[in-house]
């Protein structure tokens, strides 16, 4: 207990939202059937009534870790962790019932494949639980396959090996659409390479192309909230396990929150460029109804980026339908904000991120540098991202109607 104090003191200077994985085996007795029967919750109602007592806030508890069909060690049968959830928003109902704040239930933070021979798991601990109970759908994505494989920097690069989760993503939407639409997504833990990712690849530049991605294509299918594998520890830690230096991801994100706003626009981008990836979001921080876009080049040459904006309300294309070039109401071009992120001195598997070509390096007092350091271009030409290369491009003139509303 002194440390799970001592850890949430840390969280609250920081800012953190802390979700806690309870024990779902801890004291479960097996059936005669050789099965797990129901869990034992004792444990985790003292715990739980421990740190409400104690003032600590927690987002989110949720149960078991891995524990779906193709689980690493052992299942519990859906039927039964849908009995269990049931019992966990019991405990959490009573012991939170003073307080301004309800922790969300999550669960079942499974590995399988969904939209394959997990489907059925999934709905039938949904339904087992019932409405209400569990809050958040949870899962794991470690999509890119094991960190000694000697071929990861090209599935890394390759846009069919980012896309082989797209399937997990529909049907987990589905599933919650229809059977639990009181709940939302998460993805519970991600870190692109199991078992603890490949030095100088889960920690290098290269490792950017598919969190970036991930983060993309998961705000796409309604995704609320994406957990690093992991802040601190293995190849894939956001820190340097040793020296607490950042890793390029880290850099990445912090871009991705400062300028991806949480409204998403469809995009598409011509068959033919198959190796560039485009995202859209209106742009964070603002109603204005500018845009970000995020630009990831794979392929090994440099490509020029035009966008056309259209209505989604409309087959015609909105009154300005060429974003880039385009002019401001003044007839003066418009200006854009570009983020460029490389890889130092080209080499892929490089720890350090540039951005417009100044490396991303702790200051000497230990201080993360400045981002808000973008190329400001006026809107007369085409966007060039170079090959291998991502770019962030905000378009703060854009005009878009949705991104003219507070989101919800």
């Amino acid at each position: 207990m002194e440390r799970w104090v001592a850890l949430n003191n840390l969280f609250a200077k920081t800012g953190v939202l802390v979700a806690f994985g309870l024990n779902a085996l801890f004291n479960r007795s097996r059936l005669d059937s050789g099965e797990w029967g129901p869990w034992d919750s004792s444990n985790a109602h003292d715990f739980i009534k421990y740190t409400v007592e104690q003032g600590i806030a927690v987002e989110a508890w949720e149960l078991g870790n891995e524990l779906t069909l193709n689980r690493v060690v052992t299942t519990i049968p859906a039927k039964q962790y849908g009995q269990d959830m049931r019992q966990l928003r019991s405990v959490v109902d009573s012991l939170y019932k003073d307080t301004m704040q309800r922790p969300l239930v999550v669960a079942p933070d499974g590995t399988g494949n969904v939209a394959g021979n997990e489907i059925g798991f999934y709905i039938t601990l949904l339904n087992e639980s019932g409405p209400g109970v569990v809050d958040v759908v949870t899962r794991h994505i470690y999509n890119l396959g094991p960190g000694n494989s000697e071929d990861l920097v090209e599935r890394i690069l390759n846009a069919s090996v980012l896309d082989n989760d797209l399937d997990n993503f529909r049907t987990v939407q589905r599933i919650i659409q229809t059977t639990a639409p009181w709940a939302v997504a998460w993805i519970g833990e991600a870190g692109g390479a199991y078992n603890s990712g490949k030095n100088l690849v889960s920690n290098a530049f290269v490792n950017s192309f598919w969190y970036l991605d991930q983060l993309a294509m998961s705000a796409t299918f309604n995704t609320k909230a994406y957990c690093r594998q992991t802040l601190i520890g293995g190849n894939y830690g956001l820190l340097n396990s040793t020296t607490f230096r950042p890793n390029p991801d880290l850099y990445s994100a912090i871009l991705w929150k400062r300028l991806m706003g949480t409204v998403v626009l469809a995009t598409t981008v011509e068959a033919k460029y198959s190796q560039v990836r485009a995202y859209t979001h209106c742009q964070s921080g603002t109603t204005s109804g500018g845009v970000t876009m995020l630009l990831i080049n794979l392929s090994n040459s440099t490509v020029s980026v035009n966008v056309n904006l259209k209505s989604p309300i409309s087959t015609e294309s909105h009154k300005r339908t060429k974003l880039i070039p385009h002019k401001s109401k003044e007839g003066r071009a418009s200006t854009r904000y570009e983020y460029h992120l490389s890889a130092s001195n080209g080499d892929l598997h490089s720890q350090t991120s540039l951005l417009n070509g100044v490396p991303l390096e702790l200051t000497p007092s230990g201080d993360l540098p400045s981002v808000d350091i973008p190329l400001v271009k006026e809107n007369t030409a085409a966007v060039s991202v170079k090959a291998l290369s991502i770019v962030f491009v905000v378009l703060p003139d854009a005009e878009v109607p949705v991104c003219m509303v507070q989101p919800r």
